[in-house]
């Protein structure tokens, strides 16, 4: 998302993460969290359902702050269906060659690669076009088209006379056609930054870049390896050949805020509005995007989905700017019939901006599938399961767990009237999984699997500037993560 359409949902998030911030009260019920987090758990003779005697429903409505916090819980309880669980160790894949070249060879086996940086200099052609382009706009009396906004001294942030100027320039100097270096995607590739005299060698250790030509489309490619993080990411994603302007904003949203959201003059997409858009059944994008997953053999299985859609233009998403509609697949690792649970969190936060820690994200694999093939592909950290470490261990009874939740819902959101008139929790769905949890202090490439409960819902915002409402419906935002096995909370941004 981009400039404006993340101003308010941004503002209540970062809210939110504040709000549960709060240390653990001395009287809690709840376990203070410490270096010893990552342990060997008790293990137990009696199954998932007897241990935990969890209802198929729960229930509540609790009042707090004089009705500012408001925590309404209205939600299925769902539990694996298996008889046992255990821990597992895990790990983080190492980030080679061989590793690269499986997940090139799945989705562009006999495809031409190209180097980034060669395949999109910028011609003589483009620049002529773009310029037209603005000229049109400034004929129009557009001249902030891309509604960049003005800056304190009410000058426009994107001045329309200066960029053709600048344009014109490069223009003249831009070659009248590109000389593309096909390149196998690896690590260390060089390129040159800069022309003349101010020409540098570049080496990019941890990153590839580059640009797909297959039978079906053009598609971006990036391998990026963190530098200050642990992680890994593989980012795949089809170029749109029918933009009007490139410049303009665009991009593939999944629809569960789209369609549970409202307030401020939004009106919450429809899903028949959605269907408009849709040219391909559940059941192809489903196949096209399993038949890519499984060939990575790593256990990764299809256990959520959503609609996504892609916007183009400036506005808020509307039935009037979608171009564009499909399916976003969430694959998770399933260890033993139970999957890890998926969450809008990618992990890998750091406590404050001084940490000096190097973070690990969550494994994490999404694809969006439309009428035309695979749009987008994102595949995170993918996990090494070093093996059990803790057999059949024991879980907490859902009562226990849910006075923690109640409690610690409470206690997180303490100071929200600081910041919000009032806000009413929708809690929609408990689920019992799995979530990575790990000790950056010790080691920032090794974790373990441990079953966990999440929360998930929305939550309506009052403040004196605006107000928003979000249903919960859809949600996979989980505002509470409970260790099933020792009552921790844990903060699914920082992974534990």
């Amino acid at each position: 998302m981009k400039r404006k359409y993340i101003t308010v949902p941004a503002a209540l998030l970062c809210i939110s993460i504040l709000a549960g911030c709060q240390e653990t009260p001395e009287n809690s019920i709840v376990k203070q969290k410490g270096s010893d987090n990552i342990k060997e758990y008790e293990s137990s003779e009696g199954s998932i359902h007897d241990m935990v005697k969890a209802p198929e429903t729960y229930k509540n409505l609790s009042s707090y702050e004089n009705g500012a916090l408001v925590i309404d819980t209205d939600a299925e309880v769902i539990l694996p269906e298996v008889a046992s669980i255990n821990t597992y160790n895990v790990s983080a894949q190492e980030a080679d060659q061989e590793m690269i070249d499986k997940v090139t060879d799945i989705f562009f086996k006999g495809d031409k690669i190209y180097h980034s940086y060669t395949y999109n200099v910028l011609t003589k052609d483009w620049y002529q076009a773009d310029i037209t382009r603005l000229k049109q706009y400034k004929a129009e009396g557009n001249t902030d088209p891309y509604e960049y906004g003005k800056d304190e001294n009410g000058e426009l942030h994107f001045n329309i006379d200066e960029v053709i100027a600048r344009e014109e320039e490069f223009m003249a100097e831009a070659p009248d056609e590109v000389i593309k270096e096909e390149v196998k995607p690896c690590f260390g590739l060089e390129w040159v930054d800069g022309k003349g005299e101010e020409a540098q060698k570049v080496v990019d250790e941890t990153e590839f870049r580059g640009m797909v030509e297959t039978d079906h489309g053009i598609y971006s490619y990036d391998i990026i390896s963190g530098t200050n993080t642990r992680d890994l990411k593989f980012d795949i994603e089809k170029k749109r050949e029918d933009l009007p302007d490139e410049r303009m904003f665009s991009i593939w949203q999944e629809t569960r805020y789209l369609m549970d959201s409202e307030g401020d003059g939004y009106e919450p997409l429809s899903e028949d509005t959605i269907k408009k858009f849709l040219n391909i059944s559940y059941e192809d994008a489903e196949k096209a995007a399993k038949d890519k997953i499984s060939q990575l053999d790593w256990d990764w299985e299809l256990t959520d989905w959503d609609y996504a859609v892609f916007k183009y233009g400036e506005e808020m998403t509307s039935e009037d700017n979608i171009m564009d509609s499909g399916y976003i697949f969430y694959f998770t690792r399933v260890v033993d019939e139970i999957p890890v649970t998926f969450t809008d969190s990618y992990g890998g936060a750091l406590e404050d901006m001084d940490s000096t820690l190097i973070p690990w994200s969550y494994e994490r694999c999404e694809i969006i599938v439309g009428d035309d093939g695979i749009q987008k592909v994102e595949i995170y950290n993918p996990y090494e399961v070093e093996g059990i470490q803790t057999e059949n261990v024991k879980l907490m009874d859902f009562d226990s767990i849910i006075k923690i939740y109640e409690q610690m819902m409470e206690v997180s959101n303490a100071d929200v009237t600081s910041f919000e008139k009032q806000r009413t929790y929708h809690i929609r769905k408990i689920k019992l999984g799995y979530a990575r949890i790990y000790n950056p202090t010790v080691d920032n490439t090794a974790g373990i699997l441990v079953p966990v409960w999440d929360f998930f819902g929305g939550f309506d915002s009052e403040m004196d500037e605006y107000s928003r409402k979000d249903s919960g419906e859809h949600s996979k935002r989980s505002f509470m993560t409970i260790n099933a096995l020792d009552g921790t909370v844990i903060d699914r941004e920082l992974g534990y």
